[in-house]
C-alpha cells in the first residue's frame, strides 16, 4: 500500500518476497509467462549439502504490509518470541493479525474473523474513486516444502471482501487471485497445473483461497502436487493457534465441567484441572512444581473439588490438611498458574482449531499471549520464562507474547525479542 493507499489490489511482490515474480491472475498474462512449478528456481551445485527441513510446519514470519499502525512490517518469529514496545506500538494488533490468519486458514468466513474491519485500515489511508479502502496481511511458513509465503489483500470499505491473494514458494507463484469484477462476489484465481500451464477458476471473495485448494486441485500432476503441498504446509502451520489472555477476575469460582478444554480467558481452569490431573499425572506434577515457584506459601498439590451440583472448584493443598480456594490468590499468582497450565498442555486440552486430518506429531501448537507479563512479579516472570523456554525448545509448542518491556528477558537463551516502537 502506498502513502495514499486505497484498497489493496492483487497481491504484488513485497519487499520481503524475494523479488518480482509473474502474477498468474493478472489480466492478459500468458500461461507461458508463469514459471513452471516443478522447475528449480536456481541451479544447485552437484555436491551441495542437502538442506534439512523441519517436519512440523511453523510460521517463521508475520508480514503486516498495511494493517492498523503497521506499514511494511516484517516480524521474524522464533520458537519463543516476545514482541516488546510501548502502548500503541502495535503489539496487540500483530497478535490479532496472526490469529485472523489462523482462523481464515481453518475455513472461517471473512465476516466472522473481522467484525470491525474499518478499524484495521491504516490511519491516513484515503479511499479510491470508488470509495474503497482496505488492509493487507500475510506470513511465511517453513516446513518440509521449504519456505512458503502467503499474502492476503482485504477490502474493508464499502464492503468486506478478499480482493487478492498470493501463495508462493521458491519465488514461484503457486496460487494467485484478484478481484476483476466488483459486481460479483468472486475473485478470479489461477493455480499451477503442469509445466507452464495454469488452471483458472472462480473462488468466493469471503474465504481464504489457500484453504479451498484441497477441494479444487486434483493433485494428478507434479505442479498440482506442489501447489497442494505448499497449501497444506501453510494451513497446518497456521491452524493450531491458542490466543490466551487469562482473566483472574473470572477464574476463582466454581465452573461446570463442560468439555474440559481450556478457553482463552482461562475462566474454566478448574474444569480443565479436573481432567488433566487424572489423564496426565506427570504433567500435573510439573504444574504443581511451577505453581510452587509462582505462589506465596507452601504448595503440596493442586486439586479440583466437586461441588455436588455438576460444578468444580480449584483448591491449593497447602499441606497439613489446609486447603485454599484459588479465588484467594493474587492476580499475578492466578495468571502464572493459568499460563503454566497452557504451556504444559496441548491441542487436546486447549480450545484450538487443530487440523484433525494431520497427526499431532506433525503439528505445532502456537500460543499467542497478549500482555504476557501483566501482573507478574520478577520471580514469577523468571519462572514462567524458564518453563516456556523448556517447552518451546522441544518443538511441540511455540509462543508469541506481547510485553511492554523485555529487558527482563534480554539475553535469555532461546528467546527472540522483537522491538516495536511508535516512530
Amino acid at each position: 500500500m502506498s502513502s495514499s493507499p486505497s484498497v489493496p489490489g492483487p497481491c504484488r511482490p513485497s519487499a520481503t518476497s524475494g523479488g518480482p515474480v509473474a502474477d498468474p491472475a493478472a489480466p492478459g498474462a500468458a500461461a507461458d509467462s508463469v514459471p513452471a512449478p516443478d522447475a528449480p528456481a536456481t541451479s544447485v551445485p552437484a555436491r551441495a549439502t542437502p538442506v534439512t527441513r523441519p517436519l512440523r510446519p511453523y510460521v517463521s514470519e508475520l508480514v503486516l504490509t498495511a494493517f492498523t499502525r503497521h506499514r511494511r512490517t516484517g516480524l521474524r518469529l522464533g520458537a519463543l518470541t516476545l514482541l516488546a514496545g510501548r502502548s500503541g506500538s502495535g503489539k496487540s494488533s500483530a497478535l490479532r493479525a496472526y490469529e485472523a490468519l489462523a482462523r481464515l486458514a481453518g475455513g472461517a468466513e471473512l465476516g466472522e474473523v473481522f467484525r470491525e474491519p474499518e478499524a484495521l485500515v491504516p490511519e491516513g489511508a484515503r479511499p479510491d474513486a470508488q470509495g474503497r479502502r482496505g488492509f493487507r496481511i500475510g506470513c511465511a511458513a517453513d516446513g518440509p516444502e521449504g519456505p512458503v509465503r502467503l499474502e492476503v489483500a482485504v477490502q474493508a470499505e464499502p464492503e468486506l471482501r478478499i480482493v487478492g491473494e498470493r501463495l508462493t514458494a521458491g519465488g514461484l507463484v503457486l496460487l494467485g487471485s484478484a478481484l476483476r469484477d466488483p459486481r460479483r462476489r468472486v475473485v478470479q484465481a489461477a493455480w499451477h497445473t503442469a509445466g507452464a500451464e495454469v488452471t483458472r477458476g472462480l473462488l468466493p471473495d469471503d474465504r481464504l483461497g489457500t484453504a479451498l485448494l484441497p477441494l479444487r486441485v486434483a493433485g494428478t500432476t507434479p505442479g498440482q502436487r506442489r501447489v497442494l503441498a505448499a497449501a497444506e504446509q501453510m494451513l497446518v502451520a497456521l491452524r493450531s493457534v491458542f490466543a490466551c489472555d487469562p482473566r483472574p477476575d473470572r477464574m476463582g469460582g466454581p465452573v461446570p465441567l463442560g468439555t474440559g478444554r481450556l478457553l482463552g480467558g482461562c475462566e474454566n481452569l478448574a474444569a480443565v484441572l479436573a481432567r488433566t490431573r487424572v489423564e496426565c499425572g506427570r504433567r500435573h506434577g510439573l504444574l504443581v512444581e511451577a505453581l510452587r515457584e509462582g505462589c506465596a506459601g507452601p504448595v503440596a498439590d493442586l486439586l479440583a473439588e466437586p461441588c455436588g451440583d455438576g460444578r468444580v472448584r480449584a483448591l491449593l493443598d497447602r499441606g497439613n490438611g489446609i486447603r485454599t480456594g484459588i479465588e484467594r490468590l493474587g492476580d499475578g499468582e492466578l495468571r502464572h498458574l493459568a499460563l503454566a497450565l497452557v504451556l504444559l498442555t496441548g491441542p487436546g486440552v486447549l480450545e484450538v482449531d487443530a487440523a484433525g486430518e494431520v497427526p499431532d506429531a506433525l503439528q505445532t501448537l502456537t500460543v499467542l499471549a497478549d500482555d504476557f507479563d501483566r501482573g507478574l512479579d520478577r520471580a514469577q516472570r523468571a519462572a514462567l520464562l524458564g518453563l516456556a523456554v523448556r517447552m518451546c525448545v522441544r518443538g511441540h509448542i511455540r509462543l508469541v507474547g506481547a510485553v511492554s518491556d523485555a529487558s527482563w528477558a534480554a539475553g535469555a537463551e532461546g528467546v527472540t525479542v522483537v522491538h516495536l516502537d511508535r516512530d
